[in-house]
């Protein structure tokens, strides 16, 4: 009697669904695991945080140790370790972490409302407007602290965001994300060319100008930083309420909208948190390049894109960045430093070629 034998089955994969996370055996991955994880990378992030927070009260032109830093703190006289901490390292690591913070979630924020992943502040013209209405302010208002031009740069950050979207659909539908990029590279380059046609014209009035926008947070004392933290903490508190209907939003206004999402009214109040953030940050640093186009990507690939976890995470991450590059930029111009936007721009300009050639950009 023949025996048939049955030809053997080549393995089959399982198939999933296209949204579900997997591992690399095409298992789904646990969402009470993959909730855990994103937890523990927060821990971890927040750990980095505190790292180079005491590496930015520590490292400067006169380096510190780490216990004459903390005697500095406790003691709060005239000793040369405690005027250098508390005049000059805790203001600065200050304005690091706010402003990271808030050049993070600006740059998730309007990636997430454009659904455009190469969209950050600086890109779409942003911090070029704010910049450029603080300079008109100081130029011919004769203002000189952050407390006296920060409406201006408010009011330019949002003009500016109102010119991109203008230009952007000027054509009839939507701003599709390719304009608003090239809407946002023109205008950033128009108002940063008027910009520096001022302050060359009369050297001496633009002069702190010219130190302030090339992105430092070595020039700001803490009056000024308190003055501005009720805005940026504001902004930060309004991106991470809107971050459930921008979950929504990345489907699509229509759809978004049949879910119950208000589109308009979330997409106003982000552009308020915009303004906020863009036009706070830029007010005290002079704005810093690539940190809100760089955060929300790598966050992009960790957590994935949930807006939620995204701006979470960018909130923490970002003054990581900013502060790093403080640090290496006091370290590798010993005595002197280099500004910290000058460093993120450093870095962040092959970040920007890698997206723009990659073949496949973080989806949002």
């Amino acid at each position: 009697m023949t025996r048939t034998q049955t030809p053997a089955q080549p393995p089959t994969k399982t198939e999933t669904n296209p949204g579900t996370k997997t591992n690399r055996t095409n298992k789904p991955t646990n969402p009470a695991q993959l909730h855990r994880r994103r937890a523990l990378g927060l821990v971890v992030i927040v750990v980095a945080l505190v790292i180079v927070s005491a590496l930015s009260l520590a490292y400067g032109a006169n380096p510190l140790s780490l216990s004459a830093v903390w005697q500095g703190f406790q003691a709060h006289d005239n000793s040369e370790a405690s005027v250098i901490v508390w005049s000059l390292r805790i203001p600065r690591t200050v304005v690091g972490i706010l402003v990271g913070a808030a050049f993070g979630v600006a740059g998730a924020l309007i990636q997430a409302l454009t659904r455009n992943p190469l969209a950050d502040p600086g890109i779409l013209g942003v911090n070029a407007g704010a910049g450029f209405a603080v300079t008109l302010g100081v130029g011919f208002f004769g203002l000189s602290s952050v407390t006296g031009y920060i409406w201006f740069a408010f009011i330019g950050a949002a003009l500016a965001t109102g010119m991109v979207y203008l230009i952007g659909s000027s054509g009839g539908g939507s701003a599709q994300p390719i304009t608003l990029v090239l809407a946002g590279v023109a205008l950033a380059a128009v108002l940063g060319g008027v910009t520096s046609f001022l302050t060359l014209i009369n050297p001496d009035t633009f002069q702190s100008v010219r130190n302030w926008s090339l992105g430092s947070i070595a020039r700001t004392d803490l009056h000024d930083t308190f003055s501005v933290a009720p805005f940026l903490l504001l902004g930060l508190i309004i991106a991470l309420l809107l971050s459930g209907a921008l979950n929504s939003i990345a489907l699509g206004d229509d759809l978004a909208a049949s879910l119950g999402t208000r589109v308009v009214r979330t997409r106003i109040l982000g552009l308020i948190a915009l303004t906020l953030l863009a036009g706070g940050g830029t007010a005290l640093t002079g704005g810093i390049s690539f940190v809100g186009l760089m955060i929300p990507h790598i966050v992009r690939w960790l957590v994935g894109p949930d807006q939620r976890w995204i701006m979470a995470y960018s909130a923490l991450s970002a003054p990581v960045l900013v502060l790093a590059a403080d640090v290496i930029g006091r370290v590798i111009a010993r005595p002197g430093e280099i500004e910290v936007g000058i460093v993120t721009a450093v870095v962040g300009a092959p970040v920007l070629i890698m997206l723009v050639r990659g073949k496949k950009v973080s989806g949002l």
